[in-house]
């Protein structure tokens, strides 16, 4: 070892040091006291600025003097500091030079010491190969004993291992490997490559593998049923855990004088813990899959019976794991957590095995509900006994998302199908009630229904009970696609009650109930409506009506608004007869048409008031309405025209009469607030008929089209052509005059006149008239 070497500065050399540091401190000195002056010079030059300032000289002087006795002292302080401090420096320094020395003579005296020792080592070559020789025999002097006694200890652990006295048998076994590995060891190190001596100690002691193998065995035998063993007989299970964690300390031990030595016994390293973690896992595994009690086949509740057997095993296992079983584990182990993850890893694989399957959609459902809803709620993993243990929400999903996605996917595709089967089912199960012979049944005011709205919605309802089990977007969907079906299902239904009325007018004596059933029809619209905006308070959490809603709405206005009309077409059917009578000279000679009208309606409404609000009022309106039309029409037709002055009072009184019995009768239905002008329609034209004077026909005219502005030219010349006593002058006259003073028609009130044409007299119809007139006179 080479000496450090250390340089020491001479006494000339600190001696040259100083000289140069005190020119450096002379000249630094004087250039300070310069600046020193010309400071002082221009401090005093500006405190004698003016005369009365001389007087002061002796108070500044004094001053001064204070200020400068203070800077010396203080600066005589700090100089002294700082004397003080280097004169500590200097000695420290000093005292660090003799401890050097010391140091580099004592470094001398090793390094000589060192190198003598060198050949002394080499020599002691035969000492160190006898110690290792020594420890050789040593050791085979102390398994001697074991080493003649291995073939009993061998059926001795063979006996402990059937007894199931496991720690026992471990014990023994630990001997023999102990033994094994001491010599085998031994060798390594004498003669590493004398391969035939280690096959020989290895052919001796064969038998101790295979006791390893059966000891293992029996551990994972007694693994694999750990959950009832833990309730039976617990130290079992201890003892189990204790070997393993004896074998790992062994392992680790082999590990680390591999590291040393190169040489590791055979068989090790065991890893009995991580095969015990597989054993659990595979024990687990095998326990979730054989839960499945019963196949499809056998029982369509298959699934049902599946999750909520695999529910049950996984919850009391885990409690058991939880009071049980970590007690028989060390705390590293995390033994909860542990099995926590090993059931949920096993219900995850499962679940997805069954979502592989060909499932229906009620299992379908059933599974999707299970694995987001029933799976961590407090009925399985959120159990309030496991809650203190593990957080649920710490856990993967037991499906990935795109494979819920798959399985709605699938449910929605089977649901439409499913559904639209359902509808077409209820509807032709309603088509054969229309044609029953008893009339259909009542609600509890009286209404007619039939079972459709029921059947449809209940269905609805179940689909969506079973659609919010999954989740509030699956119910959104699951309800849209319901109202989406509803619409098709309004449409074809629309469609099967025209088809309804058609095949009843074929022959109007079948059905029986027609009139009945049509009732139904409309009063089912409104439940409908009812139903469908229950459903939506129900299973929707948007307010705001959507697409579907407004033409499920339009759908159902229509259907109801059909079978509406379809009824007063029937009751116009009956009074067709006797509308063709009014206005004609059978009814100005005093037939009673407008009394039977008026029964016939009364008669019908006796049935409408089956009908549920708001379409009983908007169809007695409308009732209303057409019998009006059709009287003016009646007049419009021109079917009578009167002779005299005598005819025109008659014919008007007549009509003044029947407008107050239509008036009569549509208050007595409760026809709305429309009934005065309607009826009073017919009482102005009464008017026209009834007055006098021809030369105030004009004003009478006007005030009727002031009342109706919708009234048109030709309904103006056809009310002069009834009255019969209007010239073509005066035609002319009344027409032109109305025609340049035009009543604008504003739309606020329903038209009557809009829709009543007034026929044209052809060359053959006036022919005809002509000669029945001519009959008559010469009959």
């Amino acid at each position: 070892m080479e000496s450090t070497q250390i340089k020491f500065i001479s006494p000339e050399e600190l001696a040259q040091g100083d000289r140069t540091r005190e020119v450096l401190v002379s000249g630094a000195m004087e250039e300070t006291s310069r600046e020193a002056v010309a400071t002082a010079v221009q401090r005093v030059a500006g405190m004698l600025q003016r005369s009365d300032q001389l007087d002061k000289v002796e108070q500044y002087r004094r001053r001064e003097a204070r200020k400068k006795a203070s800077v010396e002292a203080r600066l005589k302080a700090a100089i002294q500091s700082q004397l003080d401090g280097v004169r500590t420096g200097l000695t420290q320094l000093h005292s660090a030079l003799l401890d050097v020395k010391d140091i580099q003579s004592s470094l001398a005296d090793v390094s000589k010491d060192w190198r003598q020792s060198i050949n002394t080592i080499e020599n002691l070559k035969d000492v160190k190969d006898a110690v290792v020789q020594h420890s050789q025999l040593a050791s085979a002097v102390e398994n001697l004993k074991n080493i003649f006694s291995v073939p009993e200890i061998v059926a001795d652990t063979q006996q402990l291992i059937e007894q199931a006295e496991l720690l026992q048998a471990h014990r023994k076994l630990m001997e023999l490997e102990c033994s094994r590995d001491d010599l085998m060891y031994e060798q390594y190190r004498m003669d590493s490559r004398n391969a035939s001596d280690m096959n020989l100690i290895s052919i001796y002691f064969q038998d101790v593998q295979g006791l390893s193998d059966e000891l293992a065995k029996q551990l994972w035998m007694v693994l694999q049923r750990a959950m009832v063993t833990v309730r039976r007989d617990p130290t079992m299970l201890v003892s189990v855990v204790r070997i393993i964690e004896r074998e790992e300390k062994i392992d680790r031990r082999m590990v680390d004088r591999k590291k040393q030595s190169g040489f590791i016994p055979p068989g090790r390293p065991k890893q009995w813990k991580d095969k015990m973690f597989k054993v659990l896992e595979g024990t687990v595994s095998t326990r979730i899959e054989g839960t499945q009690a019963v196949t499809k086949e056998a029982d369509k509740m298959w699934l049902v019976r599946l999750l909520e057997i695999t529910r049950k095993y996984v919850l009391d296992d885990l409690i058991v794991v939880k009071n049980l079983m970590v007690q028989c584990f060390p705390p590293h182990y995390d033994t909860f957590n542990r099995f926590f993850s090993l059931y949920h890893d096993a219900v995850s694989t499962r679940v997805t095995e069954l979502a592989s399957e060909d499932l229906e959609a009620n299992e379908i459902v059933s599974l999707l509900t299970w694995v987001l809803n029933t799976y961590k709620s407090e009925e399985m993993m959120g159990h309030p006994e496991l809650c203190s243990e593990c957080d649920i929400h710490q856990l993967e999903p037991l499906l990935p998302q795109e494979v819920v996605d798959d399985l709605l996917s699938k449910y929605v595709q089977t649901f439409t199908s499913n559904i639209t089967g359902w509808l077409r089912k209820a509807l032709e199960t309603d088509k054969k009630d229309w044609q029953k012979d008893s009339e259909p049944e009542a609600d509890q005011d009286g209404y007619y229904q039939t079972t459709l709205p029921a059947i449809v919605f209940q269905m609805f309802e179940q689909n969506l009970q079973v659609a919010a089990q999954i989740d509030g977007d699956f119910r959104e969907q699951v309800l849209k696609l319901c109202l989406k079906q509803m619409n098709t299902f309004l449409i074809r239904y629309r469609e099967e009650a025209v088809t309804y009325k058609d095949e009843h007018l074929r022959d109007r004596q079948l059905p029986q109930c027609y009139v009945q059933y049509m009732i139904a029809i409309i009063n089912n619209c409104q439940t409908f409506r009812e139903s469908i905006n229950s459903l939506k308070r129900k299973y929707s959490q948007y307010t705001e009506p959507s697409d579907s809603d407004a033409a499920i709405e339009r759908t159902l206005g229509e259907v109801a608004k059909d079978g509406c009309q379809f009824l007063l077409d029937e009751v116009f059917l009956d009074l067709e007869h006797h509308l063709n009578e009014l206005l004609t000279r059978k009814w100005l000679s005093g037939c009673h048409a407008v009394d039977t009208i008026c029964v016939t309606v009364e008669d019908y409404f006796n049935d409408f008031n089956k009908i549920k609000k708001p379409f009983n009022q908007e169809m007695t309106s409308e009732a209303l309405r057409r019998v009006v039309v059709e009287y003016i029409k009646a007049v419009m037709q021109k079917r009578i025209t009167f002779r005299n002055a005598d005819e025109r009072k008659e014919g008007a009184d007549r009509m003044i009469k029947e407008a107050d019995q239509f008036k009569f009768l549509f208050r007595k239905l409760a026809a709305g607030e429309d009934t005065e002008r309607l009826c009073g329609a017919i009482a102005a034209i009464a008017e026209v008929f009834k007055l006098t004077d021809p030369t105030l026909l004009f004003l009478e005219v006007t005030t009727l089209v002031s009342k109706y502005p919708d009234i048109r030219e030709e309904h103006i010349q056809a009310l002069l052509a009834v009255r019969g006593d209007a010239s073509r002058e005066m035609r002319q006259m009344i027409i032109g005059t109305l025609s340049e003073n035009k009543v604008s028609y504003s739309g606020a009130s329903q038209p009557i006149f809009k829709d009543i044409t007034v026929p044209t007299m052809t060359m053959t119809t006036m022919t005809t008239m002509t000669s029945m007139a001519t009959a008559k006179l010469l009959k």
